[in-house]
């Protein structure tokens, strides 16, 4: 086959919306290309074929994930990587095809007639090589339509967006990265409506707005009706007219999702206005190690990077903190059973007033065996007196597949050699809180990528709560974007909860997040890098002495917003499976 008509019949479009999609997201972080994507998405899926459809929502999704989840590619151990990054992105891009699928199906009644009647196609739109495309009937169907079922469309199209991503986020332990809402993290004012909604609500606005673009983009798309007086009634122009009528039709499109933002940004100007100030604080330092992981699995360099870890908190005491944080799995053995290095920490904290909360491995012996040397390990948190003596611990519980356990291996033993881990860990049972007594501090904890997850970090809030503490290890992707949108992630579950957020990684992005979600302490003091070792300091506000939280909405209800899209959805699908079909 000629080179030429090859390339014209391959997917550019579709390929192309993965890629302004995928921009929208840290490192490259267009965030006003999220507010194109959907709309993008639903012009280029348009077709009279439920299978072409799903294909172009399909491969749209592949891209975007490809690129926006590349950093995956960064984990020392290459063959798990690949088969890692392909494989979650083929899952997590099914979620765009059944998104543009269920909202064709859902279509406006004259744009279902439309198609069914098979109108003819627009001539086509002529672009430079190697772009041209005809007019789907659904698009010119959609022009076609009255403004209020365009209207209605476009808000179930955003309903049904959101129903997706609260999926997405739930199924198979559920992958909330990259949501559509956290490409807004920096607009403080828009995102302060997820103290009500999650961001889910952010998501719905964004998907919202593109959807009803869409709609409105159908009107300066498709050729418009003209009559004469000829015995012809009707004929078709085959241009787009952009003339005043057109205008005004474009702008009706989008007016309601305008004025819903504008009512967002109100309540989010208000909110940062009147948020509650505090009159207490307290003097945390964090340290960064910035240690690559093939380092961290290396059992010849732990005397090393142990060493790196204490001389970091040595400079980190000279500044007299209330609180010292280590990220993730910062000491290289079992602390509880390691004499060596916890007589260390130990030694590090005497003489001075400085509490401490780390990440450690734990064990505990398993009682379901009879062997007395098996055993169950957690990845842990705990919190340690300026004595040395052990006041808190936490064990994670939502775990990652793949790096700290591999799901069937029992049934599948091939599948460990995918993964870098020999054994795997036990899921923790209960939310964690350090409740610090000399501190009159109640800390939530959260490990790894946790944070991402916001109901995870809802049960850890409650009306005594200080501040949330997110320890984590992102040496494992090196210097690329996933500490950004891990970060960006992290920006929500404060705005949430209208609650202090503190992250202590090991290379980026250790920072601190106040409750309206503007990121403090980003970068070191005489660097722009957020990923080299180094020590930060952050002065938080607390509760004080007696002093009770006002929970959100967010916090008392949970995903009240989001289980009711996904409700609206299924209903408005079963409708669609009981209506009559006409001939």
């Amino acid at each position: 086959m000629p080179l030429l008509p090859l390339l014209r019949r391959l997917p550019f479009t579709a390929l192309a919306v993965g890629l302004l999609w995928a921009a929208a997201f840290p490192k490259l972080q267009f965030p006003a290309l999220a507010w194109l994507a959907p709309a993008a998405l639903l012009l280029c899926s348009a077709s009279s074929s439920p299978r072409s459809i799903f294909f172009q929502g399909f491969l749209a999704g592949l891209v975007h994930y490809l690129i926006s989840l590349h950093w995956l590619l960064f984990i020392p151990f290459p063959a798990g990587a690949v088969a890692g990054w392909l494989a979650l992105s083929a899952y997590m891009a099914l979620f765009p095809a059944a998104w543009v699928s269920i909202c064709w199906a859902l279509q406006p009644p004259a744009t279902r007639h439309l198609n069914q009647l098979h109108s003819p196609l627009s001539p086509p739109f002529q672009f430079p090589f190697p772009f041209s495309f005809r007019l789907s009937p659904l698009i010119q169907g959609l022009a076609s339509t009255p403004w209020h079922q365009r209207a209605s469309w476009a808000l179930v199209c955003a309903v049904a967006w959101t129903s997706l991503e609260f999926a997405s986020s739930r199924l198979l332990s559920g992958f909330p990265w990259n949501l559509l809402g956290a490409s807004q993290y920096q607009s403080i004012a828009l995102i302060q409506i997820a103290s009500i909604t999650g961001v889910y609500g952010v998501s719905f606005l964004v998907a919202w707005f593109s959807s009803s673009l869409a709609c409105a983009s159908s009107r300066l798309l498709a050729p418009l009706p003209t009559h004469t007086n000829t015995a012809s009634t009707d004929r078709t122009d085959p241009k787009p007219f952009l003339g005043s009528n057109h205008a005004w039709a474009f702008l009706a499109d989008l007016a309601l999702p305008l004025l819903a933002i504008a009512g967002t940004l109100f309540f989010g100007l208000h909110q940062i206005a009147h948020s509650p100030q505090s009159s207490t604080h307290l003097q945390i330092a964090l340290v960064q190690p910035s240690i690559p992981q093939n380092l961290i699995f290396d059992p010849k360099e732990n005397t090393n990077r142990f060493a790196k870890l204490i001389r970091l908190s040595q400079i980190a005491l000279a500044t007299k903190p209330d609180l010292l944080i280590w990220p993730e799995a910062a000491t290289p053995n079992l602390l509880r059973y390691d004499p060596l290095n916890y007589q260390t920490i130990t030694n590090l904290l005497a003489g001075s007033q400085t509490w401490m909360i780390l990440g450690a491995d734990d064990a505990e012996p398993n009682r379901q065996t009879p062997d007395p040397n098996d055993a169950l390990y957690f990845n842990s948190a705990f919190a340690i007196s300026p004595s040395g003596e052990f006041v808190g611990d936490y064990r994670k519980r939502r775990l990652v597949i793949f790096g700290e356990y591999v799901p069937l291996s029992r049934w599948l033993p091939f599948l460990r050699y995918v993964t870098p881990i020999d054994g795997g860990f036990e899921p923790g049972t209960e939310p964690g809180w350090f409740n610090i007594k000399p501190l009159n501090l109640r800390a939530g904890i959260l490990i790894c990528f946790e944070d991402v997850f916001p109901q995870a970090a809802r049960d850890c809030v409650d009306a005594s709560t200080d501040f949330l503490v997110n320890l984590t290890n992102n040496g494992w992707f090196g210097e690329s974007a996933a500490q950004w949108q891990h970060a960006a992630s992290s920006v929500f579950r404060a705005v949430e909860n209208q609650i202090p957020l503190i992250r202590c990684t090991n290379n980026g992005l250790t920072c601190w997040i106040d409750p309206a979600g503007r990121l403090h302490a980003v970068h070191f003091d005489d660097s722009n890098d957020i990923y080299s070792a180094g020590i930060k300091t952050a002065r938080i506000p607390t509760l004080g002495p007696g002093v009770k939280r006002s929970l959100t909405f967010y916090t008392r209800h949970g995903d009240v917003f989001a289980w009711s899209c996904s409700g609206i959805t299924l209903a408005l699908l079963g409708l669609r499976r009981l209506r009559p079909t006409s001939r």
